[in-house]
């Protein structure tokens, strides 16, 4: 990885740069490198290019700290950009996590490596964006805890997709085809979850922030 990186991380998910440490419950979080006019385009609208990054990162970093105080687990960054950016730098310190770089030509193929590597080391997964203010300690617990009798837990998210996955097991199926980033998202997983013969649990919906009409629930969370 680039000169800056902290501590811990290494290039790729397994390279010989990183040690590998067996857990029984691993906690990963996807982030993205802030730069301008490349996140959260769709704020666009009420928000200009360097808002909508600012907000980006402010979520990220808000994420962060919370994931910070779930106990008795590894945590994990994966970034897709530079994973040197002072932000994703700072998150990563915020609770001690080990950074790894996201691989795959979309959203399902890079959550896929990212679980199946991370299930390697550690028998429950969970795995959570960087939008969703609501992901606190005691919601990502019940995923946590669900996973003790399924094989895929979801937090749904109010828009229709979801703002974590945790598994047991993963396959390909579970994010081939899947129509990411559209009201399709969470029923189309769950009837994947369903031709593999699996069981799926359900946490209560969680709000992302994603569009215009989100950020009045971001600012209450935040408290600005």
């Amino acid at each position: 990885m680039a000169d800056g990186t902290p501590p811990g991380t290494g290039e790729g998910a397994g390279g010989s740069a990183v040690e590998r440490i067996v857990s029984a419950r691993r906690l990963l979080q996807f982030a993205r490198e802030p730069v301008p006019g490349r996140v959260k385009t769709r704020m666009q609208p009420v928000l200009d290019a360097a808002g909508a990054c600012e907000l980006h990162s402010a979520l990220l970093t808000h994420t962060a700290r919370q994931l910070a105080t779930v106990d008795c687990c590894e945590r994990e960054l994966w970034v897709a950009g530079d994973p040197s950016h002072p932000v994703l730098a700072h998150a990563a310190a915020l609770g001690g996590a080990a950074v790894r770089r996201q691989q795959g030509a979309d959203l399902g193929e890079r959550m896929l490596h990212a679980l199946a590597t991370a299930l390697a080391d550690s028998p429950r997964v969970v795995l959570v964006g960087s939008d969703c203010p609501g992901l606190d300690d005691a919601y990502v617990e019940a995923a946590f805890a669900a996973l003790a009798t399924a094989d895929v837990v979801l937090g749904p998210a109010l828009d229709g997709g979801y703002v974590l996955i945790g598994v047991r097991r993963v396959d390909a199926l579970l994010f081939r085809g899947v129509d990411w980033s559209t009201s399709k998202v969470l029923a189309q997983t769950l009837a994947r979850v369903d031709a593999l013969g699996w069981r799926a649990a359900l946490l209560e919906p969680r709000r992302d922030i994603d569009r215009p009409e989100d950020l009045a629930a971001w600012q209450q969370a935040s408290g600005d």
